[in-house]
């Protein structure tokens, strides 16, 4: 997520360092770099400059402090209209009526429907209210039942009506569905449309009319950087909505949409998609973002996702383990199903304080997890609890299921003792650094 970005802006503090006080020179350098930065991540030219002129205002109206050298002040300052351009703090999505009237609107592509399912969850889950799916999209082939199979990954009710072209009736008819049903939440999927579309977007405003919506969400597509803004404009004229789910942000390495959506708008994102599962949205944060474009991680966001997917008793057990030196191949097993949930491998590290740095040139395949997975399911109960007894015509036969060579069984095996020896390190106070095994290899 924004690694260009944050190599250009990593590339343009360099060029503080070692220089004792901040002045114009200096700091219209640094600037340059940064003004290309935001450029390059396809930022508009009018968004860039004012931020520009902002960050240059206030370094040079500052003294530095004893404690910061001017490279440390410039980064602060700059975290901090990093900050106001994405929004200044996590806008609030609270729900206050029953039902809740949630309308999703869009262009082709950007991830609506799957949105929808991502969106029902989170409102079912964390925010407790019993959800109800409307399929308004009357025109894409096989739209209602991709909702359908959506709704159902979730476990969220989907209304529709097959046969009717009739998006407003259909919209207005599942929202009395939900009042009669007894649902606390409505979200009311559309199809995708283009803002030049005129008869499009008559219809999306006659369908908002009709349902008077609690929250409007414009979804769209991150990567395709300032032209989300643009659009999102458009949009806006139309509906005047409440806020934006950024979807594909794991995917992208600019960070153009990001950064322009509100500054551009005046609306706030709300949620960002992050991977391609279901439970892979989240609360968007202007100031976790901005501390993890200049290379400070985002611990945060890390610990909540782990308490999403982490079971407390089942903690609490392998904490037991591990302090008897009993963690094994059957608990290996389990926490790597625990990271997959958490997203993407190197996304998840790029979240630890300098981290970010540290991987560069570090390949790491979430799909050698697969590889992983299927050596220690080719072994039986009994040889994932003691890998030791594992002689060599037992690894021929792991080797065999798993559709290995024996020498990556030796491999995992390796590096899954090193690993046990860390932990019990650090079990007794020591220090070590642990790596998963078969993920991480040097480029």
């Amino acid at each position: 997520m924004f690694d260009n970005l944050q190599e250009r802006f990593e590339r343009a503090f360099k060029v503080l360092k070692g220089h004792g006080q901040i002045t114009e020179v200096n700091v219209g350098e640094t600037l340059k770099e940064v003004r290309k930065a935001l450029l390059d991540a396809d930022v508009d030219f009018k968004t860039a400059k004012d931020f520009i002129t902002r960050v240059k205002d206030k370094a040079l109206g500052q003294k530095v402090l004893t404690a910061l050298k001017p490279g440390q002040l410039l980064i602060k300052i700059t975290q901090e209209e990093l900050t106001e351009l994405m929004g200044k703090a996590a806008a609030p999505f609270e729900l206050k009526s029953k039902p809740a009237v949630i309308l999703l609107a869009g262009l082709q592509g950007a991830g609506k429907t799957t949105h929808a399912g991502k969106l029902a969850r989170h409102i079912t889950n964390k925010m407790g209210r019993k959800t109800l799916l409307v399929a308004c999209d009357v025109y894409r082939p096989a739209a209602i039942e991709q909702l359908k199979v959506v709704g159902e990954s979730v476990g969220v009710e989907v209304y529709s009506e097959a046969g009717v072209q009739d998006a407003e009736g259909i919209a207005k008819r599942g929202v009395a569905y939900a009042k009669k049903e007894g649902f606390s939440a409505v979200i009311v999927d559309t199809a995708g449309r283009l803002a030049v579309d005129e008869k499009m977007m008559d219809e999306i405003e006659a369908i908002s009319k009709a349902i008077k919506p609690e929250e409007t969400l414009f979804v769209v597509d991150a990567m395709t950087g300032q032209d989300a803004a643009i659009t999102a404009k458009s949009f806006n004229d139309k509906l005047d909505f409440t806020g934006v789910i950024l979807t594909k942000l794991d995917g992208d390495a600019r960070g153009g949409a990001a950064l322009s959506i509100f500054s551009k708008v005046g609306k706030p994102i709300k949620f960002v998609g992050v991977g391609e599962k279901m439970e892979a949205l989240e609360t968007f944060h202007p100031n976790r973002m901005a501390e993890r474009i200049l290379g400070m991680g985002d611990v945060v966001t890390l610990v909540e996702r782990a308490q999403q997917v982490i079971d407390e008793k089942d903690a609490k057990r392998l904490e037991d383990k591990i302090k008897k030196n009993k963690f094994d191949l059957e608990d290996f097993l389990g926490q790597i199903a625990q990271i997959r949930k958490m997203g993407n491998v190197k996304d998840l590290l790029s979240m630890v304080p300098g981290m970010g740095k540290a991987l560069k040139g570090v390949d790491i395949d979430d799909n050698a997890f697969d590889q992983v997975e299927a050596i220690i399911r080719s072994m039986t109960p009994r040889e994932r609890e003691n890998p030791k007894m594992l002689d060599s015509s037992r690894k021929k036969r792991i080797a065999r299921g798993s559709g290995t060579q024996i020498e990556e069984v030796n491999k995992l095996l390796k590096q899954f003792e090193e690993m046990k020896k860390v932990i019990q390190m650090m079990n007794k106070g020591g220090k070590g650094s642990m790596s998963l095994p078969g993920i991480g290899r040097g480029r």
